[in-house]
């Protein structure tokens, strides 16, 4: 049996049950998925790196002036999720690296489905 920090009983990722949400989603009372992001702005590429500190990591292109880098990400979300960019919305960080953001028109068990993959 293996032992130390990935020994029995460390809680790490691997651990959790297969079907639980990754930590960077949860379900709102309105009945909308709520997302927590980590921005890294003027990046090569878009796209997902991981997860930051419980946050989706999300690298985008877009330099974090006027709002540029916002709109990146709730485009890059929408086409992510195959959702319409108006049900995304976001709730807070507009001015931060770390958002929240809450998206309708999908469930969290389909969120952390489209997630899974790339975490």
């Amino acid at each position: 049996m293996k032992k130390g920090p990935d020994g029995p009983g460390s809680g790490s990722a691997k651990d959790a049950p297969a079907n639980a949400p990754p930590p960077c989603l949860s379900a709102n009372g309105a009945g909308l998925v709520s997302l927590s992001i980590y921005v890294q702005p003027r990046a090569s590429r878009v796209g997902v790196i991981g997860l930051h500190d419980g946050r989706l990591k999300l690298a985008i292109t877009a330099p974090p002036v006027e709002g540029q880098a916002n709109s990146q990400v709730i485009a890059f979300l929408a086409k992510l999720f195959r959702v319409p960019k108006g049900s995304i919305s976001l709730e807070s960080g507009s001015q931060s690296r770390s958002k929240r953001l809450t998206i309708g028109g999908i469930s969290l068990a389909e969120a952390a489905r489209v997630l899974s993959p790339l975490l």
